[in-house]
């Protein structure tokens, strides 16, 4: 299936961090809030005031967004331009919270490091979406589709991951190499 142009709005998912509360006490300290510096279109997730570093082997890459709520796993988004920069080979493309056997990463905050045996993923591009549009759409949950989206360098992307989330519109998730690539 392939959704139409203005049936969705299309977002860069940059770089981020989704931490457990364990390991965001790590790395802010156990009195440390996550506070709200600006909600996203995924009712109750937010980007957080927060950031950290993802240590590389070739290149750290620094101020990257921590987003909120807390998960039950600590999970790392990159793109693979960022997987180059880091120097981290065999980053799987995966869906957000699918983290068995992904790339170790290790992370600092303002007081302190994590490193994690697995949690970091280039995020597989997907679309979010609530009931009522998946059924005006005929579509199921995790079924693949097809979108096309840009202005002057108009690009289908395929086996777009369907997602029911608590959206008020059909949003595309991609990273920023398959964004920078359509605009």
């Amino acid at each position: 299936m392939e959704l139409n142009t203005g049936d969705y709005r299309v977002e860069t998912s940059a770089r981020h961090v989704h931490l457990s509360q364990a390991d965001f006490e790590t790395l802010f300290g156990v009195d440390a809030k996550m506070e709200i510096v600006k909600p996203l279109s995924e009712k109750s997730e937010f980007k957080s005031d927060k950031t950290v570093t993802i240590v590389g082997v070739k290149h750290n890459l620094e101020h990257v967004a921590v987003l909120g709520p807390f998960r039950a796993q600590t999970q790392v988004e990159i793109s693979v331009t960022d997987s180059y920069t880091l120097g981290v080979k065999g980053v799987p493309v995966r869906l957000s919270g699918n983290l068995k056997g992904s790339a170790p990463v290790t992370l600092i905050g303002s007081v302190g490091r994590v490193e994690l045996p697995e949690g970091m993923i280039i995020a597989q591009r997907h679309i979010h979406i609530n009931q009522a549009d998946m059924q005006k759409y005929q579509l199921t949950n995790g079924q693949a589709v097809s979108i096309t989206c840009g202005t002057t360098r108009l690009a289908t992307f395929h086996n777009v991951i369907v997602r029911k989330t608590a959206v008020d519109f059909p949003t595309v998730h991609l990273d920023t190499d398959e964004a920078n690539a359509v605009y």
